[in-house]
């Protein structure tokens, strides 16, 4: 896209979100790359007052809450040449028409899946300690526990299971490195040389339930995966397991899961869930051995700059002629999440 001006840029998404993605510094860095109105964020192709502006664009600096890019938003931006997106998957946004036109689409999914991975982490450490229900234990009675309590914990040699190695997937199984850990990995698209550099080693779904501590999801939500982890594969967890969900809650039969963790077999670390949030009477806010969290692990607060700093870098990339680094292409979406 290299040319004598600058490009036209655009924002679309929802307002609130534009401080954080793109604080003073950042914004500054961008307003020299492309021709863009900090004023003006599109939340309706069809808005009078973004006519001539979108009428103009070059990009579309886009994320959550930006309407779907489809034949109505193209025809208000005719010369749209590029859709860089402050956030993580694409796969809602984008219609059919935007590949047909051939604009190139970029994600900053790659820097939303390093906050998911780090929580990921946490929890992975501090369930293998039991620190959520020591936490309970020592509300309730003041005093350290027995040994009896601690003599099965910890986290050396524990066995940890990675549901599918996408963008989190990988992350985690990067960070999960430098620990005392085993780690196991499920995908189909991976094959045994690939998992042995990612550090895990490669298992069927049905060998990694059966036998990992911790069960961590991090598969796209596609119609094949819905309810991967259905009432009979949840069942192939050993007792006192973890499962951890920071992906999708359509990857769980969530009634299922409700019977596994009343009964107490199980204990769940849910950021995630199947309605979102769960209606007002689930016990999932009070058992013990469930840490429900409201779809907190994703960039928040001043982790949002970072989607930002991204999208800043592929928009110097694209002004200097130049591929983006993070291209989604239509080929991807089967996979993406």
């Amino acid at each position: 896209m290299p040319s004598a001006r600058l490009p036209r840029a655009v924002f679309a998404m929802d307002p609130v979100h534009l401080p954080l993605l793109f604080p003073d510094p950042l914004m500054a860095r961008l307003r020299r790359t492309a021709e863009v109105d900090p004023a003006l964020v599109v939340r309706d192709f069809t808005d009078p007052a973004a006519a001539g502006a979108l009428a103009r664009a070059d990009v579309l600096i886009t994320g959550w809450g930006c309407p779907r890019l489809d034949e109505r938003a193209l025809a208000a931006a005719p010369g749209l040449r590029a859709v860089l997106h402050a956030a993580g998957s694409v796969r809602s946004l984008v219609d059919e028409a935007l590949w047909r036109r051939g604009v190139t689409v970029s994600s900053a999914a790659t820097g939303n899946a390093l906050p998911v991975a780090e929580y990921t982490l946490a929890m992975i450490l501090l369930t293998g300690k039991d620190a959520f229900g020591h936490r309970e234990r020592y509300r309730a009675r003041h005093s350290h526990p027995p040994h009896a309590e601690t003599a099965a914990i910890g986290n050396l040699g524990r066995r940890v299971g990675v549901i599918g190695a996408s963008r989190v997937g990988r992350r985690l199984l990067e960070l999960l490195r430098p620990y005392d850990f085993e780690v196991l990995l499920y995908d189909p698209y991976v094959d045994a040389a690939e998992a042995a550099a990612l550090g895990a080693r490669p298992v069927t779904l049905e060998k990694l339930l059966r036998g990992s501590d911790t069960v961590t999801l991090h598969a796209p939500d596609l119609p094949e995966t819905r309810h991967m982890l259905d009432r009979a594969a949840l069942a192939l967890i050993r007792d006192g397991g973890v499962l951890i969900n920071t992906s999708r809650g359509a990857l769980v039969d969530q009634d299922a899961l409700t019977d596994e963790l009343v009964s107490g077999r199980l204990s769940a670390v849910l950021d995630v869930t199947d309605p979102e949030p769960l209606p007002p009477g689930s016990p999932l806010y009070t058992l013990p051995n469930v840490f429900l969290t409201p779809h907190i692990a994703g960039s928040l607060g001043n982790e949002l700059q970072r989607l930002g700093r991204i999208v800043v870098e592929e928009l110097e990339r694209l002004a200097r002629g130049l591929p983006p680094a993070r291209e989604v292409r239509h080929a991807d979406l089967v996979r993406m999440a």
